[in-house]
C-alpha cells in the first residue's frame, strides 16, 4: 500500500493587506482637513508588493509637499547617508518589488546620484529647492501619479 502524497506547503504571501471595508489606511495628519485627506488618499489602494505600496504613499506625500511651491522651486531631499552634505534634487522615484525604493536626481554638484534603499529603511526629508535658472521648476509629483494609476489594482 502506498502512503497518501503529501499536500505541498503553500507559502503565505510576503505583506497580507488587511484593510476591511477600506482601501488603505488614512493617513493621521493632525492639522489636515478632511479634504486633504480624501485627496492623498484618491485612487490610492494598499499593494501586495511592500516596496511598490511604499512607493504608492511616498508619491502621494511628494505630490502633496509640491502644491506648496512656488512656480520657482521643486522638491528635494537630505538623506541620511548621503554622501557630502546628504541634498539631492529628485528628479524621479522608483521602485523595485519586493523591497527596493530608488530615488534618481542629482547631488549639489549636479552629478548623477541615484539612491537605492530599503523599503523599511526610507526616511527622506522633502525640502524646498530654488529652480536652475536655465529651466522652468519641475513637478516630479504629477509623473509619479501617473505611474501609480498605471500599477493601480482595481
Amino acid at each position: 500500500m502506498t502512503k497518501p502524497k503529501a499536500a505541498a506547503a503553500i507559502a503565505p504571501p510576503v505583506f497580507v493587506p488587511d484593510w476591511g471595508d477600506k482601501p488603505c489606511p488614512e493617513p493621521v495628519l493632525p492639522a489636515a482637513s478632511p479634504e486633504r485627506t480624501a485627496a492623498l488618499m484618491d485612487g490610492v489602494r494598499m499593494r501586495e508588493n511592500p516596496a511598490e505600496w511604499a512607493f504608492v504613499r511616498l508619491s502621494k506625500l511628494i505630490e502633496d509637499f509640491e502644491k506648496g511651491l512656488d512656480k520657482d522651486e521643486e522638491v528635494g531631499a537630505r538623506i541620511v547617508g548621503l554622501p557630502g552634505d546628504g541634498t539631492m534634487s529628485i528628479e524621479d522615484v522608483g521602485f523595485w518589488g519586493p523591497d527596493f525604493i530608488m530615488f534618481l536626481g542629482k547631488n549639489a554638484d549636479g552629478k548623477p546620484v541615484r539612491l537605492i534603499q530599503h523599503y523599511g529603511q526610507i526616511n527622506v526629508l522633502l525640502d524646498v529647492r530654488n529652480r536652475p535658472e536655465e529651466r522652468e521648476a519641475r513637478r516630479i509629483g504629477f509623473q509619479l501619479a501617473e505611474m501609480v494609476q498605471k500599477t493601480n489594482p482595481k
